[in-house]
């Protein structure tokens, strides 16, 4: 079979979950996915491109599944495009109470609207009907309009004032704080103020509904790392209320949050303390070794019908081993992309090549290595190129051609995206040297040394640079995957 016409039927698959229609068919299904899907976990942490979103839409593919077993699934943001919290970012609440509000009010309803889709019939659920459609929030014209009636609500409650509540140490019993107790009264539009139930009683009355029918909801809620990024104080803000109402939820048995995070969006908002985190206990972190990013790539080249093809094989017996995923990976690939006793092998090379300076590896940025090398070595074909050595999908040197396109987008998209801030300084490095002192630093970026420090610590924070030699006296490497976006030099700077 002729290579060019195996290369042009050759996908990877898309980098980005929501873009990927065979994500389902070619997901990794790890210990932490199934204890997710039996309720066991409740907040999935990651860095980006680990897969926290690949979960979450996976999850939502087993509506129809996880409805037979009892528990129904709400998405609580839109799965593509604008976020339903963006009026939040342009108009933001003006304190955590009103924040922990719009977060109580915005599950009720979501709860809402599903009990009285399903016709779920008892008292319970009449008052939690009735209490909603009077406050004007079971209307259903989608996420973003249903948020906005609940801010409405939230800020006339805030307006009317505001009920005390004495709130009691969870492990001594003894007072010690008052806070503010949200109550629905008069919201109704006919003005007759007979809606006096509190948030958590609301909340109540959707837990019951559940009881009686006996069902349990989850509420899904990811991307939350693009609904407050315009604003790090709206996002801690917004966060750490979202994490305090989730310890609410906690005596509620029927209705539970399932959050999906970025870890260093929650390094961040727990950085300045955060007393409630050890009371979540209930979570994970996505993580990647070599064996599982091994399994990721073999199955996802298994899955292309041409590659089954040109090497007479199938999933099944690819798969039936970490050994023979091992082999088959080198029937695909060389065994080194630059030729050498010392030089490692091609899975290795690839691993090193797209982590970052925590030395994780995200999926995305494999997937996307791997993309870019078909069609990197499909184009040399074209143009008369020689062809890879024994039945080899790609040259080495398809790889390392490939790895300027990943550098950029991680840098552009990832890096910059997020941490615009951090732009200048990562700018000033473009051409230096690939390790550097706090001295150097501080020449490059022509700033005292102590903010050269802090500006590095920031660096290392967000997996730029990985911190190495000694604590009195650090030395700041660029990992690999960032040097071709930025033409570095390879070497210690004077």
């Amino acid at each position: 079979m002729d290579i060019s016409k195996v290369l042009q039927d050759v996908n990877f698959g898309q980098r980005i979950a929501e873009e990927d229609n065979e994500l389902e068919a070619y997901f990794v299904e790890t210990n932490q996915w199934r204890r997710l899907v039996k309720g066991e976990i409740d907040i999935i942490y990651g860095p980006k491109g680990a897969g926290k979103s690949a979960f979450y839409f996976l999850l939502l593919k087993k509506r129809e599944e996880m409805r037979r077993r009892g528990t129904i699934l709400i998405a609580g943001e839109n799965p593509r495009g604008a976020t339903a919290f963006q009026d939040l970012a342009t108009d933001p609440p003006a304190s955590e109470l009103e924040f922990s509000g719009i977060w109580k009010l915005y599950i009720a309803a979501l709860v809402g609207m599903k009990v009285r889709e399903l016709k779920i019939e008892g008292q319970n659920a009449a008052s939690l009907v009735s209490i909603l459609t009077d406050a004007g929030l079971l209307k259903s014209h989608g996420l973003d309009a249903t948020l906005r009636a609940v801010r409405k609500c939230v800020r006339a409650i805030l307006t009317s004032g505001v009920e005390s509540e004495v709130a009691l140490d969870p492990i001594t019993g003894i007072p010690v704080t008052v806070t503010g107790r949200l109550t629905l009264r008069d919201l109704d539009e006919s003005g007759t103020g007979n809606l006096s139930v509190s948030l958590d009683s609301l909340l109540q009355f959707a837990n019951d509904a559940l009881v009686d029918a006996q069902l349990s909801l989850w509420v899904l809620l990811d991307r939350l790392d693009i609904a407050f990024a315009d604003s790090k104080s709206l996002e801690e803000n917004a966060l750490r209320a979202l994490f305090k109402v989730y310890l609410d939820l906690r005596k509620l048995q029927q209705i539970e949050l399932k959050i999906f995070l970025r870890n260093d969006i929650w390094n961040r908002i727990t950085q300045s303390g955060f007393r409630e985190a050890s009371h979540i206990t209930k979570h994970i972190t996505i993580n990647w070794d070599t064996r599982s990013l091994l399994n990721l790539i073999v199955k996802r080249a298994v899955r292309n019908k041409a590659i089954q093809e040109y090497y007479s094989c199938t999933p099944d017996g690819v798969l039936a081993s970490h050994k023979d995923q091992d082999a088959f990976f080198y029937r695909m690939f060389p065994e080194q992309v630059e030729k050498g006793s010392r030089r490692p092998t091609t899975l290795d090379w690839l691993l090193t090549r797209t982590a970052d300076g925590t030395k994780y590896t995200a999926p995305r940025e494999v997937i996307h290595l791997l993309n870019c090398s078909i069609q990197t070595q499909l184009e040399v074909l074209e143009i008369g190129g020689y062809e890879p050595d024994d039945s080899n999908l790609v040259a080495g040197y398809a790889f390392k051609e490939s790895l300027p396109e990943v550098s950029k987008v991680r840098l552009e998209q990832t890096l910059y995206a997020e941490y615009p801030t951090l732009k200048p300084y990562i700018e000033k490095l473009r051409g230096e040297k690939t390790s550097h002192s706090v001295a150097t630093l501080s020449i490059v970026w022509s700033t005292a040394r102590d903010l050269a420090q802090s500006t590095a610590n920031e660096l290392v924070a967000v997996g730029f640079f990985e911190q190495r030699g000694e604590r009195h006296d650090p030395e700041f490497w660029v990992p690999f995957l960032y040097r071709d976006a930025l033409g570095m030099v390879q070497g210690s700077a004077d």
